[in-house]
């Protein structure tokens, strides 16, 4: 085969599901309901950080290695296992244990990892009504947290060694709760009415 067929065929680029969505649907919507006058001025995603406390792994240190692992898998890069930098007595704490561990998502794994809770995770509770709409800090960050991980299916059930929880938080470039939560709306975020 020459070498010039190699350069003559368009090169495919992967862009995520919500990525799309959200170039080709949310900007527009964002601009026309807020007054945007380019879409750069419109909010975007900045990143995703979920965070795993884990009180057990202050008497075994195996406890936050399989949780750190676990985490890995949900999404999809490794988790920092997190130490305690001072030591407290009160909740017999000494200085460099692990206490829990966590990752910071950012460009496509963010809109993958997005993706992923909100059509298949959320779903999955037990009794869901709805995320609480409250949950802004003001700046446009948005938490919430996940009583156990084994809503993900890509962890399997048989090997989850205990249940967990999560903290998740979207951090958002809006400077106001609003817009921050017209945007996850658009995103097909289940608030509650």
């Amino acid at each position: 085969m020459p070498a010039d067929n190699l350069t003559d065929s368009p090169k495919q680029k992967y862009t995520p599901t919500f990525l799309a969505l959200y170039r080709s649907q949310i900007i527009p919507a964002m601009r026309e309901k807020f007054g945007y006058k380019n879409d750069l001025a419109v909010p975007k995603l900045l990143k995703i950080v979920v965070n795993m406390g884990i009180k057990e792994a202050t008497t075994d240190a195996k406890i936050t290695e399989k949780a750190a692992e676990e985490l890995a898998v949900i999404t999809g890069q490794k988790a920092k296992i997190c130490r305690a930098r001072k030591p407290i007595s009160n909740f017999k704490l000494k200085k460099g244990v692990p206490i829990g561990c966590c990752v910071t998502m950012r460009r496509y794994r963010m809109y993958e990892f997005l993706e992923r809770l909100i059509t298949i995770a959320i779903p999955r509770i037990r009794d869901f009504r709805g995320l609480s709409a409250h949950s802004f800090d003001g700046r446009g960050s948005y938490n919430f947290g996940l009583l156990e991980q084994s809503i993900f299916p890509e962890l399997e059930p048989d090997k989850i060694g205990r249940t967990l929880g999560m903290t998740v938080t979207i951090h958002t470039s809006s400077e106001n709760d609003k817009e921050a939560r017209e945007l996850l709306a658009l995103f097909g975020f289940p608030f509650r009415k």
